[in-house]
């Protein structure tokens, strides 16, 4: 009975204007709430009923939408963050915006524009992810990642801004036109692709070097802020739900104020910038007129899930309980949870649902398996299996456990500093963590290079060295209950 339109705004920029009058026809089909998606977009859910009323007001504004369709999803930018989050760059708001305003056409695969220096806005999520150059002003690098596949290819080369539009338009012509070869194909290769690319009528030149991912950290992205000689206003909704009357008068507050624009973010949340000393009671005076909560916890605000997903929001709220009641330290990670096959979220441990029973549509006895990003780096696109079929009442512990192997890692790095693998040749680099071991009851992994810090064995420690009296982590099983298993095994497809 519900159908959910989506509204784009590229880059998560929005006029305040404009959202009014989006604001004022959900009002109209009687909407009381809307969401924010993970690809800064906005979500409407409404009755079939009236739906009708809804879409009528929308074509008389001109203003484009979907229903129930995601044929051409938002162009996402690190924006949100200019300025509050990142600093001492060259990409300013001038650029973002003209970026933007090239991209005159609506994209039919996933487009990232993103600084290299953040971790707020996700950079691989996309098809094609422009990532700006820390080196070279004005030029940009370009990783693909394949539709439908985890396939990734870096460019050899550097793009100049005002170009980035062309080249983006060509390549998903190239894409749309040779899908048996580009898309859902996990041997799509990217010397091909580019070469069908006609370079010579961009401005380009070679990278000197790949492009370097940014650790993960996660700003506090809520509250009223201090930043420079302005403020800056993040807003969460445990629900996710932004009531329609609270979003009116904030567009009014915009308007009267002379904010010209406000924000939506990948965490599904707003920020608003450029507020002044003057008006800071206005805005503090909104929120205590709703009643808006600020400073959650940040085992909460680090948190993605799919969007319009109860169950995962449900499930979200259960481990932040039971990380706040063992008081767990979460900081650097970013926790993703998955209930759907083909969803994209980011994450450095992932939460995935499964079936063990899934046959012709009968899918019985809920499990979750657990995840982890290479390097628990939520921009990298491998992954290597924590634990298998988990039942719910089993997930916050094996979570929990999870996270101490981050931190370990984070240890370990951090002792070994750049020097890592300075004692390592090609040959063991490429053979590290190549095997894992394997429970046979319940499919909990040990693996070599990690170790387990809860058991005080150290990374490094091989299988063959543990003592005796090991034995399973989850389900106690004896060291010979073990069995080795290749990693490839276990990555992610």
């Amino acid at each position: 009975m519900y159908q959910t339109i989506i509204i784009n705004f590229p880059g998560g920029i929005i006029s305040p204007g404009n959202l009014y009058n989006i604001l004022v026809a959900a009002t109209k089909a009687r909407i009381q709430y809307v969401r924010f998606g993970l690809r800064q977009q906005l979500l409407i859910d409404t009755t079939t009923y009236n739906i009708a009323i809804f879409t009528g007001e929308m074509d008389k504004l001109g203003i484009d939408y979907e229903v129930d369709t995601n044929n051409f999803p938002n162009i996402i930018s690190s924006y949100p963050a200019e300025e509050i989050f990142i600093r001492k760059t060259w990409l300013t708001e001038g650029v973002y915006k003209d970026v933007l305003d090239d991209i005159d056409f609506k994209p039919s695969v996933k487009v990232n524009i993103c600084d290299s220096d953040q971790s707020f806005t996700p950079m691989l999520t996309g098809n094609i992810n422009w990532i700006a150059s820390s080196q070279s002003e004005h030029y940009w690098h370009l990783i693909i990642r394949f539709p439908k596949t985890n396939v990734t290819y870096e460019w050899n080369q550097l793009c100049y801004t005002n170009h980035i539009a062309q080249v983006t338009k060509a390549l998903e012509g190239i894409i749309k036109n040779n899908q048996s070869q580009f898309v859902d194909n996990p041997q799509a290769n990217g010397e091909e692709l580019f070469a069908l690319l006609d370079q010579d009528n961009f401005i380009l030149k070679p990278a000197e070097n790949t492009v370097s991912l940014s650790s993960f950290n996660l700003p506090y992205y809520e509250g009223l802020n201090r930043y420079n000689n302005k403020y800056w206003l993040g807003i969460y909704r445990r629900d996710e739900l932004f009531s329609i009357p609270f979003l009116k008068k904030l567009c009014q507050l915009c308007l009267d104020t002379k904010l010209g624009q406000l924000c939506c973010t990948s965490w599904k949340t707003i920020i608003i910038k450029g507020i002044d000393e003057k008006d800071k009671n206005l805005w503090n005076g909104l929120l205590e007129e709703f009643e808006i909560n600020m400073r959650h916890a940040a085992n909460e605000l680090n948190f993605q899930v799919e969007d319009n997903c109860n169950e995962g929001l449900a499930l979200k709220n259960f481990l932040v309980k039971h990380l706040s009641i063992d008081d767990t330290r979460t900081f650097g990670i970013c926790f993703g949870i998955k209930t759907r096959k083909k969803s994209e979220v980011f994450s450095s441990i992932l939460i995935q649902k499964r079936h063990l029973i899934n046959l012709l549509g009968i899918k019985l006895l809920p499990v979750y398996d657990i995840l982890c990003a290479k390097d628990f780096n939520p921009n990298e696109r491998t992954g290597e299996i924590f634990s298998r079929s988990n039942p719910s009442f089993l997930l916050p512990e094996q979570v929990r456990r999870s996270i101490f192997k981050f931190y370990k890692y984070r240890l370990n790095a951090i002792k070994t500093g750049n020097q890592k693998q300075s004692f390592q040749t090609e040959e063991t680099i490429k053979n590290d963590g190549e095997f894992l071991y394997q429970c046979n009851n319940c499919l909990t992994v040990y693996n070599e290079r990690i170790g387990e810090i809860e058991n005080n064995i150290n990374p490094g420690t091989a299988f063959k060295d543990l003592p005796e009296g090991y034995c399973c982590v989850l389900c106690e099983g004896e060291k010979d209950n073990f069995t080795k298993i290749d990693q490839s095994a276990l990555q992610l497809l």
